[in-house]
């Protein structure tokens, strides 16, 4: 009879080695879920941080464009002679178009080029003689690109090949004449 005791007893000791390593199993859980939750608390304060001043390096820099439109201001106030403010401005737009490129961004060139829907937002069209394809005729506001990624399209108007509608009307008012 003692075996069955025995055996009782052997199993309530791994029964009980097995319980104290769930509860550290458990313990550890804990301690990691803790440790996760602290870690993801400090990295949404860190995103927090760096979204606020990610943009601080370029503020920095157009506040010195700022700081000549500033001065080229009072230099056109003092000045009877508009020409020294042009230069002025045209100093500061200088430097504001190297801000713009050396943070990847660059005018899309489009006149004379075909037009692209992705890259040109058309305000108006204009059928030609001697046009084989939709392009750009005139841009109305320059737009841009910041990598790869158009981030404003530009504005432009289109010159198209005439339609058959107005080719076969343009033939009517000749036979009219």
């Amino acid at each position: 009879m003692s075996e069955p005791n025995e055996h009782v007893a052997d199993l309530q000791k791994q029964l009980d080695a097995e319980k104290r390593r769930s509860e550290e199993y458990l313990s550890r859980l804990k301690y990691a879920q803790a440790d996760f939750e602290n870690l993801k608390k400090r990295v949404d304060r860190e995103i927090q941080e760096v979204r606020q001043y990610c943009t601080e390096r370029i503020m920095l820099e157009l506040l010195e464009v700022v700081d000549e439109l500033e001065l080229a201001v009072k230099m056109g106030e003092t000045s009877a002679d508009g020409k020294t403010l042009l230069e002025g401005v045209k100093m500061t737009l200088k430097k504001l178009r190297k801000v713009l490129e050396q943070e990847g961004v660059s005018p899309i060139e489009c006149e004379g080029r075909v037009f692209d829907p992705t890259k040109h937002h058309a305000v108006a069209t204009v059928e030609r003689e001697g046009v084989e394809k939709c392009s750009v005729g005139e841009e109305v506001r320059k737009g841009y690109m910041m990598r790869n990624r158009v981030i404003r399209p530009s504005i432009v108007k289109v010159e198209a090949p005439p339609s058959q509608d107005s080719k076969s009307q343009t033939k009517e008012n000749k036979k009219n004449e």
